[in-house]
């Protein structure tokens, strides 16, 4: 057999290969001159008898695509932990920051005076999501607009903390303060989450680090906030403005692959308006959102005063949904990228909401941890999915746009778990509150089954273009 192997045919790269040398199978040593002065290869030229002959030049064994979804994944969980700090202990902090049923409207109740502490930051988030992400794609840029709206978020978090020290500032200008905090805040989030979508690697896989990160910071976030809550009201503020000053400083690690297209504020909402088909994941991310509000002030409070629960026990009870809520969000936002979004959207949602009901039916702590980690489970299920549906129905050159509607929508659905979960459980108690917030999440799956089928999203080559790619 004549050893020398075939030349390649002509192909994408070129390599000068002036003479290969290598051994046969009888051990005998052969020079191979080059046939021309650049030999082609599309790829490794294997031998018979001693596989590679020119060997590729060997990838890093991590993409940068690969260490930067980490970073971002990174950044938006110290966002949610730093938000979720608080939730635990707002009824304590809403009274050590000069909440008082004689001074201010807004804090009749301990309900009332949290309530509007949780409603004036989304109210923020809900006024100025749509900005941050119009202006990051109208300048082609993400990078700078993170760094400043975390710094700025910072110091809102940072001048909550010196209203004690203060003394003289009314509830009103609290709330005032936390709107501001908001605003900011919504920017480093939103736009960290849409450079998520930007990197390569499948939908499901970057949206589901995004869920991982989104559910470990509520996770660890919740019992973390309950013992800093413990040890001092203003604990949670300060500890949130250091972890945004991070986010600002860390954020300039990752390569910014914002698409390098200028275009007006009105040719990016016109855009959006011309896919109707984002109404979709727009209306899951409101009513999936609706239920984590929900749960941050109806069940916090719900889990206090019916089973006698401090802030820090209630936080780990929080923590039975955000932890596998948490770290089954990859691997649920993979298989979306396998098997399309349809089930995991739609039939997810329909457990999910029943999952809701059977919390509030739990007659003791053990069975409503159990049944708040199988509403994590579902959660997990549902939420990478939902997200990466935005990506693939977005063009490229609108994801900021895109992000900040869903974020918008999360926003309102927030506002919607504080004001509706708590007006009817202020008014009617808490068993017709957990069955309305549970009711209209599978009634959102069951309305929109008609629209799933006719749209057909199932896997397609752009759902799994990252499986391919990470082959």
């Amino acid at each position: 057999m004549d050893p020398t192997p075939a030349v390649a045919p002509a192909a994408r790269r070129c390599r000068r290969v002036p003479v290969i040398e290598r051994e046969t199978a009888t051990t005998e040593r052969v020079s191979v001159p080059a046939v021309s002065p650049c030999l082609i290869l599309p790829e490794p030229v294997r031998s018979e008898t001693n596989g590679l002959i020119v060997p590729e030049r060997e990838e890093p064994a991590v993409h940068s695509s690969d260490r930067d979804r980490i970073v971002l994944a990174a950044l938006v969980f110290a966002v949610l932990f730093s938000q979720v700090l608080l939730y635990p202990g707002v009824a304590t902090l809403v009274e050590t920051l000069g909440a008082d049923a004689t001074a201010s409207a807004f804090a009749a109740t301990p309900l009332d005076a949290s309530m509007w502490f949780l409603v004036a930051e989304f109210a923020a988030y809900v006024s100025f999501v749509g900005v941050w992400g119009l202006v990051s794609d109208a300048t082609g840029r993400r990078t700078p607009f993170i760094v400043a709206g975390s710094i700025a978020g910072a110091l809102g978090y940072a001048a909550l903390a010196a209203v004690p020290t203060v003394g003289s500032i009314p509830f009103e200008g609290v709330l005032l303060l936390r709107i501001v905090q908001g605003a900011m805040t919504i920017g480093a989030f939103s736009l960290t989450m849409t450079m998520l979508m930007d990197l390569e690697g499948g939908h499901g896989r970057n949206m589901g680090a995004a869920g991982i990160a989104i559910g470990l910071g509520a996770a660890l976030g919740a019992p973390v906030g309950g013992q800093l809550t413990a040890v001092d009201p203003i604990a949670p503020l300060l500890v949130a403005a250091g972890l945004l000053v991070c986010v600002g400083g860390l954020v300039s690690l990752v390569d910014d692959r914002a698409p390098d297209e200028h275009r007006s504020a009105r040719a990016l909402v016109d855009g959006i308006r011309r896919r109707p088909t984002l109404s979709i994941p727009y209306a899951f991310g409101f009513v999936d959102r609706l239920t984590a509000g929900f749960f941050a002030l109806v069940g916090t409070l719900y889990f206090q005063e019916t089973f006698g629960l401090g802030a820090g026990t209630t936080g780990l009870l929080l923590a039975c949904f955000f932890a596998p809520f948490a770290v089954l969000q990859y691997p649920m936002g993979a298989l979306s990228d396998r098997i399309g979004r349809t089930v995991p959207i739609v039939v997810g949602s329909v457990c999910y909401g029943g999952g809701i009901l059977l919390v509030g039916a739990s007659p003791s702590v053990p069975t409503a941890a159990i049944a708040m980690a199988g509403v994590g489970v579902l959660g997990a299920l549902v939420a990478p999915a939902t997200m990466a549906l935005v990506t693939d129905l977005a063009d490229e050159s609108e994801r900021g746009v895109a992000m900040a509607g869903f974020n918008l929508a999360g926003s309102l659905g927030f506002l919607g778990g504080f004001l509706v979960g708590g007006t009817v459980a202020g008014n009617y108690g808490y068993d017709l509150a957990f069955l309305v917030v549970g009711g209209l999440e599978i009634a959102i799956a069951v309305v929109t089954v008609p629209v799933f089928l006719r749209l057909s999203l199932e896997p397609t080559d752009q759902f799994q273009s990252g499986d391919r790619e990470n082959a």
